[in-house]
């Protein structure tokens, strides 16, 4: 038998652990259910658009983290993914509304190009991570140097979630096209964004030197 939106809701609620939500809430993740499990019920659930729907109509964090794994993400109008990118305020949930969804549908590259200049830097910062995926992955058509120009002249003093954004592209940029490595690093030596951000051991720095550095070298 199918379940509901409310025994699921019951279901989350019951994993809820508020040491974890203190955790989270640090990062302005506001839930405290263990993501190991939260993936556990998609499993079994498997794809009910339906039931995502419902899901990321409650508005919940948890709820709407589960919905995203849930849903088929070929099945959104770009205003529908449009909509829930602006209404998605917390970082994880738009990581994987971006990542799970919006990167699997037919309309990612339109909304690449219309988030990528919105004002709301956390929407332009989905636009960044859309950008960051083609550099990587297609980058035939992608204005390089144009991107790099922004960088350099923007990432410094841009919004947190965008700022680290645009480090990833650079970094991206310096580690996929040796072309552009040179400047790449230059703009992130002299920038400093993330350069003191704490990295634990065995885990490489955000800070774009290093981290293109230490890519390339891996790549050998």
């Amino acid at each position: 038998m199918a379940e509901t939106v409310t025994e699921v809701l019951a279901e989350l609620a019951e994993l809820e652990d508020p040491k974890m939500r203190a955790v989270n809430e640090k990062h302005g993740d506001d839930h405290g259910v263990n993501l190991g499990k939260l993936r556990a019920i998609a499993k079994r659930l498997k794809t009910q658009q339906e039931l995502a729907l419902e899901l990321w109509a409650t508005g919940d964090t948890a709820a709407r983290l589960l919905a995203l794994l849930i849903c088929r993400p070929k099945a959104f109008a770009r205003e529908e993914l449009d909509g829930m990118l602006r209404d998605a305020r917390t970082p994880k949930v738009h990581d994987w509304l971006v990542n799970y969804v919006v990167k699997k549908n037919a309309h990612a590259e339109e909304l690449r190009v219309a988030w990528f200049t919105d004002p709301d830097p956390v929407v332009a910062s989905a636009g960044w991570a859309l950008t960051t995926e083609r550099v990587a992955k297609k980058p035939e058509g992608l204005d390089l140097v144009g991107l790099l120009d922004i960088i350099e002249k923007e990432m410094k003093h841009a919004p947190d979630r965008l700022q680290w954004a645009m480090n990833h592209c650079l970094a991206q940029i310096g580690i996929e096209h040796a072309e552009h490595r040179p400047r790449a690093l230059d703009i992130g030596e002299r920038l400093e964004v993330l350069k003191d951000y704490p990295t634990p051991p065995n885990c490489t720095s955000p800070f774009a030197p290093a981290w293109i550095t230490e890519m390339v070298r891996r790549q050998g």
